[in-house]
């Protein structure tokens, strides 16, 4: 965990009221480049400022925190709920001895790579798949390369409503593919950072972690607007090779579509609309379940109303 500090940065309540975002367009803030406004968005530029709008924020709005809005789409319609952007806030990482490193909840996952593979932690390479952030990867246990994230968690930190700040164990949670749930009553809280422990002096250079991907960027449409990986694998099969099997290659709604690169993905060809995007999931969806019997199950989270926000 990162050090308190006594003397910690004041906070100007002022210029967190004045940058407040009303009605802001999530299609700025997701990585499909698509979908209607939040009621409000803040990007805090610290841990302090994250901690005292969580405080002041009085509201019993729904909360959601983004990164790098990778596994996000907010409907047409828009969401009366907040948003709260921590790619600038909580982006730190610290090396804690012992194989164990500390990230903040919006550092990119390609950049926690990076910074395991030069101290030869591991097995941290598959970090480098993840097209989000630390948060992200922890709320879903996000994975590539045959790696999960929370294989290498001790412990997370999180925040709750009222901006208290605490620290969970894994056991204290349901672990699963793609899935992470507190175990229990349910509990408003959010998180803001994770320990992980690796084996030190791991057999890993710049060089295998540039070969993974090397190999992303030729086996999925990378430089396009899309979410990564749509679909989970359903288990012993692939989502890609069940929607390439039912020829939807290609396939679109809209301004969305199949890539023809990689079938689990779907990308916005320029001008998508969410309501696109969802339709085409729902598509897909309805064909691999007449053709294989197999329900897939996606892993973006799609929130918000329908239509189109007056």
């Amino acid at each position: 965990m990162p050090a308190q500090r006594d003397n910690q940065p004041k906070v100007d309540m002022d210029s967190i009221i004045e940058r407040q975002r009303l009605e802001e367009p999530m299609a700025k803030h997701v990585s499909w480049r698509a979908g209607g406004p939040a009621a409000f968005y803040f990007k805090p530029s610290n841990r302090e400022e994250l901690i005292a709008y969580m405080q002041a924020f009085q509201s019993d709005v729904p909360i959601h925190f983004i990164g790098l809005g990778s596994n996000l789409l907010v409907r047409d319609g828009g969401i009366h709920a907040a948003f709260i952007a921590v790619q600038d806030a909580l982006t730190g990482w610290t090396e804690l001895g012992e194989g164990r490193m500390y990230a903040g909840a919006g550092l990119a996952c390609t950049v926690f790579a990076r910074q395991c593979v030069r101290k030869q932690l591991g097995p941290a390479e598959f970090f480098a798949g993840i097209p989000g952030t630390i948060g992200g990867a922890l709320r879903m246990n996000a994975g590539a390369f045959g790696g999960e994230t929370w294989d290498q968690v001790e412990s997370v930190e999180v925040i709750n409503r009222k901006g208290e700040v605490a620290v969970r164990t894994p056991n204290e949670y349901e672990v699963g593919y793609r899935h992470v749930q507190l175990q229990g009553e349910p509990v408003e809280e959010w998180f803001i950072g994770a320990t992980f422990c690796f084996e030190q002096n791991y057999d890993t250079s710049m060089e295998k972690m540039r070969a993974l991907v090397n190999q992303r960027k030729e086996t999925q449409p990378l430089g396009l607007p899309s979410c990564g990986s749509v679909f989970r694998n359903p288990p012993g099969e692939h989502a890609a090779r069940l929607i390439e099997d039912c020829g939807l290659k290609g396939f679109r709604v809209g301004g969305a579509q199949e890539s023809e690169k990689h079938a689990n993905f779907i990308i916005n060809t320029g001008a998508a609309t969410a309501a696109d995007i969802e339709g085409l999931i729902n598509y897909v969806k309805g064909q691999v379940d007449a053709r294989h019997g197999i329900e897939l199950i996606p892993e973006v989270h799609i929130i918000g109303e329908s239509g189109v926000s007056q």
